[in-house]
């Protein structure tokens, strides 16, 4: 982070008597090591509390549209959030982040985002003034032993499974297609599709990711330019709110409302009540008649959205918060 804020003079600061702390790979980490939490929990300055990694790459837990969580039993409570977490040689390997427990006290299980994605996140915000999330165009689930199975593919095998390649999408030009297994990213083993959404969304657009699928059982690798995250032939990507993160949303014929096509079922929308088939007519009390009025109906920060959807012949309304 240092050397990203030494980028811009502007966002520089000057601090006296401080020192820069080295960043590791968070890549490298293992459930395990030993780690040290920094903060200032309950008003108590430059508390430190020691622990283990519990488990890495935590997701699903509908705190970010993007989860990628160290999970940590070094005590953190309110007030470590945005504190260092370290190794045991001093190297920054995560932010403080959240926690689980009663009341709002440890409980022995912490969350802190890698330095890895904090990082990327930092050099975006340098160069463009915001975080860009990208995107290569794919609806994507994981690979269960039963899908495994009715694809011809040993049970035991771990990947995740392109339900929907979008047409015109860079994984279409890529050659991507429907039924093809992702198991490698850039050499690494992917497990989940929370996985390939990080890959995805930690990567500037326009570079490019290098996927291993299966594909009839045979093994091909494919290079995946990252694109743009907002239009796709006229489809707008469903980033309009974390809470619809992982829903695909496509206008409904004759601006008749929004129709959600497909529910990514490792994503906060998986949990909102939402189906696909469902036609979103109206948001907050405002009528929704394509999904560029659904994006205008919500902001960023809204804590609860109130959507009015027409489900086959039945209305209803559903609170998301």
């Amino acid at each position: 982070l240092h050397q990203a804020v030494e980028a811009k003079e502007g966002v520089k600061i000057e601090p006296e008597n401080l020192m820069a702390l080295k960043l590791a790979n968070s890549d490298e980490l293992n459930a395990g090591d030993f780690v040290i939490a920094v903060g200032n929990p309950f008003g108590l300055t430059h508390s430190v509390t020691t622990g283990v990694i519990s488990a890495l790459g935590r997701s699903g837990l509908g705190i970010e549209s993007y989860e990628n969580f160290i999970q940590t039993d070094a005590a953190i409570n309110p007030g470590n959030s945005g504190g260092a977490l370290v190794n045991l040689r001093g190297e920054l390997i995560g932010i403080n982040t959240a926690i689980i427990g009663p009341g709002g006290g440890n409980a022995g299980i912490g969350f802190a985002i890698p330095t890895n994605m904090a990082n990327a996140s930092v050099r975006q915000i340098l160069e463009h003034g915001e975080v860009k999330r990208g995107r290569i165009g794919v609806v994507i689930q994981d690979l269960t032993p039963e899908l495994a199975e009715a694809f011809d593919i040993d049970r035991n095998q771990r990947g995740v499974l392109i339900a929907e390649v979008q047409e015109d999408s860079e994984a279409d030009k890529a050659g991507l297609e429907s039924g093809d297994v992702v198991v490698e990213i850039d050499g690494k083993s992917i497990r989940s599709t929370a996985q390939l959404r990080n890959a995805v969304g930690v990567r500037r657009i326009g570079e490019s990711l290098k996927l291993k699928v299966l594909r009839e059982g045979k093994e091909k690798t494919y290079k995946v330019k990252i694109g743009e995250a907002d239009i796709v032939d006229g489809k707008e990507s469903s980033s309009i709110h974390p809470f619809l993160e992982g829903a695909v949303l496509e206008n409904a014929d004759d601006d008749q409302g929004v129709v959600v096509k497909m529910i990514n079922p490792d994503s906060p929308s998986a949990s909102s009540g939402l189906r696909p088939g469902d036609i979103i007519v109206a948001s907050n009390r405002h009528r929704v008649r394509n999904v560029h009025d659904l994006n205008k109906s919500i902001s960023s920060k809204d804590k609860r959205i109130l959507l009015r959807i027409q489900r086959g012949r039945a209305a209803l309304y559903l609170v998301l918060q």
